[in-house]
């Protein structure tokens, strides 16, 4: 079986499924049948505001996010799918934090579901730096979902590797 690069850590009957729906060309049937639509976000106003619905719902006690933007990253998973920055500056006797979300670009092309995975993974950065057992129950409290978008969300990734990314053109 030919590497999966983005499927390394999932069990072995995982990545067989995996290796088929690559190997068998079928990616773009999965996507179309599971994900027919990308999602509706117009710009970074709407995406700000669909981030930050989220967050409140889920994340009351945390402080407002500053900024959610689609950026350019020149590879979807080498340089990462998405990032949250906390700075915290002094202002005189203040201290201010800033709380960013940056998504790569090629998600202005991908379903809904699939993007709200990501918001959610950047915005449980919030409350748990890395990755422990506590961050992805948060994860998947925020969508209950969570693990099997994560996979889709790999599953996206070669699809757009492929040039078979079809959300690009509806």
């Amino acid at each position: 079986m030919q590497e999966l690069k983005y499927f390394q850590h999932y069990p072995e009957n995982v990545q067989a499924q995996v290796y088929q729906l690559i190997s068998n060309n079928q990616l773009q049937t999965y996507f179309k049948r599971k994900f027919p639509n990308g999602h509706q976000l117009q710009n970074q106003q709407e995406l700000y505001q669909y981030s930050t619905e989220i967050k409140q719902h889920f994340l009351k006690n945390t402080p407002r996010l500053n900024s959610v933007s689609f950026n350019k990253h020149s590879d979807m998973v080498k340089g990462t799918l998405g990032t949250h920055t906390h700075q915290n500056k002094v202002h005189g006797k203040k201290l201010k934090a800033r709380y960013d979300i940056a998504l790569n670009n090629q998600l202005k092309y991908a379903p809904e579901a699939i993007l709200r995975a990501l918001i959610v993974h950047e915005l449980a950065h919030f409350k748990h730096a890395d990755h422990s057992k506590a961050f992805y129950k948060l994860c998947c409290h925020m969508e209950p979902e969570y693990h099997q978008l994560e996979l889709d969300l790999r599953l996206f990734v070669v699809l757009d590797e492929q040039g078979g990314n079809f959300y690009r053109f509806k």
